[in-house]
C-alpha cells in the first residue's frame, strides 16, 4: 500500500512513536510518502531521517491512505489537505484527548496488521462549506469539525442574524457562534456547551458563545438546510475560525454555511464502538472523589 504521513511538527517527546510507525510500515512493505514539513522536523529536530519514497510539498499528492500522527489538531489538518480526493485517513493520536485520532501509539502494530489484511472499515464524515458574498474568506472554505462567528475586540460581543433556508431563526447576541458538525461535536462546540451528536446522524449543532441571555441554548438542525449570517460589530469586523483556522470579516459580508458536496474518509478498526470512544475520552463512570 502507498502511505501519505502528515504529523505534528511541535512533539519532539514523542519522536519514539514515529520512529514506530515507520518501522512497522517498512515491515509490510510500504510505499511510505512524508509531508515535507513533518520530514524536516524528524531530521533536523529529531535527529532521525526515514527512508522514503517521496516528500509531499503540495496538496497534489496521491495514496491509498492518509496516516496523521499528533493529536486531532494534525488530523484536521491533513483532511484539509486531503480535501475532496476520497483518500481516507488513519489518526494515530500522540496528542491529548483525541475523537479523530483515535488509534493509540501501543495499538499500531495490530491496527496495520489489520489493515495489511484489508480489516478495517472506512467512516464518511460530513464537511461544512462556507461561502462569503464578497469573497473575503482567502483560506480553505471547509470544515471538518465546525465553523465558528466569533468577536474580534475583546470588550463587546456582537450581533449575529441566524437564518435557515430563509426564514429567521434568532438574533444570537454573544461572543460567538459555533456551527459544528457530528464529528466536531466534541470539540470547541462542546466545550461551550454544546451537544454530543452521534456520527451519521446527518445533522448541525448551532452554539451560542457566552450568549447575553440566559433563555438562548444550543439547536440541532438537518445538514442539508442551509445557515446564512449577518453579523453586527462595533469594530465593523469580526472572525471566522475554520477548524481553528482564523480570518478576519467585515460586518458587510454576508456568510453562508451549508453541507459540502464531498465526504471525509475516516478509518476506524472493526472494534471501534463510537459510545466506548465517548465514555473513554469523557471518563464517565469514574467517580474521582476521595474515598
Amino acid at each position: 500500500m502507498k502511505f501519505a504521513i502528515f504529523g505534528n511538527c511541535f512533539q519532539a517527546k514523542k519522536s519514539l512513536h514515529a520512529e514506530n510507525l515507520f518501522t512497522i510500515l517498512r515491515q509490510h512493505g510500504a510505499e511510505i510518502y512524508v509531508d515535507w514539513e513533518f520530514y524536516e522536523f524528524l531530521t533536523n529536530d529529531l535527529n532521525f531521517t526515514p527512508k522514503v519514497s517521496g516528500l509531499i510539498g503540495n496538496d497534489d499528492f496521491k495514496a491509498d491512505m492518509v496516516i496523521s500522527i499528533g493529536g486531532d489538531g494534525t488530523f484536521l489538518k491533513a483532511a484539509s489537505r486531503v480535501g475532496r480526493k476520497n483518500i481516507p485517513i488513519l489518526g494515530i493520536n500522540t496528542g491529548r484527548l483525541g475523537f479523530l485520532a483515535d488509534i493509540s501509539p501501543e495499538e499500531m502494530g495490530a491496527t496495520f496488521d489489520e489493515i495489511h489484511k484489508g480489516q478495517y472499515k472506512i467512516e464518511d464524515r460530513s464537511v461544512l462549506e462556507l461561502v462569503s458574498t464578497l469573497n473575503e474568506i482567502k483560506g480553505y472554505p471547509f470544515a471538518l469539525n465546525e465553523i465558528a462567528i466569533l468577536k474580534r475586540d475583546s470588550s463587546s460581543m456582537i450581533s449575529i442574524h441566524t437564518s435557515i433556508n430563509g426564514a429567521y431563526l434568532n438574533t444570537y447576541q454573544a461572543d460567538g457562534l459555533v456551527i459544528s458538525t457530528p464529528t466536531g461535536s466534541t470539540a470547541y462546540s462542546l466545550s461551550v456547551g454544546g451537544p454530543i451528536i452521534v456520527p451519521h446522524s446527518n445533522t448541525i449543532a448551532i452554539t451560542p458563545v457566552a450568549p447575553h441571555s440566559l433563555n438562548i441554548r444550543p439547536i440541532v438542525i438537518r445538514d442539508d438546510w442551509k445557515l446564512t449570517l449577518d453579523v453586527e460589530s462595533r469594530s465593523h469586523n469580526f472572525l471566522v475560525a475554520i477548524d481553528g483556522r482564523s480570518e478576519s470579516c467585515s460586518e458587510d459580508c454576508q456568510l453562508t454555511i451549508r453541507k459540502a458536496d464531498y465526504t471525509t474518509k475516516v478509518v476506524k478498526r472493526y472494534n471501534h464502538v463510537f459510545f466506548d470512544t465517548l465514555r473513554t475520552k469523557m471518563m464517565w463512570g469514574i467517580d474521582n472523589r476521595s474515598k
